[in-house]
């Protein structure tokens, strides 16, 4: 008897959701098909029903990170407040978080997941959340007089994110990681104030 539409589709989340795990964990070259589909409960020989290989799995599990119906802890809003923050500063705020700092599995793909040996599909999809990312700081700061060359605040911005995190991450120290989350941190917000 074959399995049911919903059963496919509730199998595929489950590969997804192992996957996104394990690359933000390992990044792309350190996760087999094999190790995701045994982190999922599935055999190996189910994969090829949900993908075609591991570069089409990356990019659908970055995809459903943008796409996400319910974020991840760090991306919500702490407290219901009077006056609401920019969307721009509530980013900000929250991808310096101690939550998503702390979170290697629910975190940005940009600084989880590294593609540098993925192919096109991969690399495409890790694009697109850079790009919503620019998008998002560059939004705010046109809608600042005071910024002249709001594209290219936008774009040092989302590096001074993805870069700050990637060196906090990686250091041993763990009050100079906090120096370092706590420094990008100041520096996005003083540009976009």
């Amino acid at each position: 008897m074959p399995y049911s539409p919903q059963h496919k589709r509730d199998t595929r989340e489950k590969i997804l959701e192992s996957a996104r795990r394990l690359f933000n964990r390992k990044g792309y070259a350190g996760v087999s098909i094999e190790e995701i589909m045994s982190e999922a409960g599935l055999t190996h020989g189910g994969f090829y029903r949900h993908f075609t290989g591991k570069d089409e799995l990356y990019a659908a599990a970055v995809r459903q990170f943008l796409c996400k119906k319910k974020p991840a802890a760090w991306q919500r809003q702490r407290k219901p407040k009077t006056t609401l923050k920019p969307h721009a500063l509530r980013v900000a705020d929250a991808y310096f978080s101690r939550a998503h700092f702390d979170d290697h599995e629910g975190c940005c793909p940009l600084i989880g997941m590294t593609v540098q040996r993925g192919g096109t599909a991969a690399k495409a999809a890790y694009e697109e959340v850079v790009v919503q990312l620019v998008k998002v700081f560059e939004k705010h700061l046109n809608s600042t007089p005071a910024h002249t060359k709001a594209r290219e605040s936008a774009l040092a911005l989302s590096a001074l994110c993805v870069g700050g995190m990637v060196l906090a991450r990686n250091v041993g120290d763990p009050d100079l990681a906090d120096d370092l989350r706590r420094a990008a941190h100041a520096a996005v917000l003083r540009t976009l104030l």
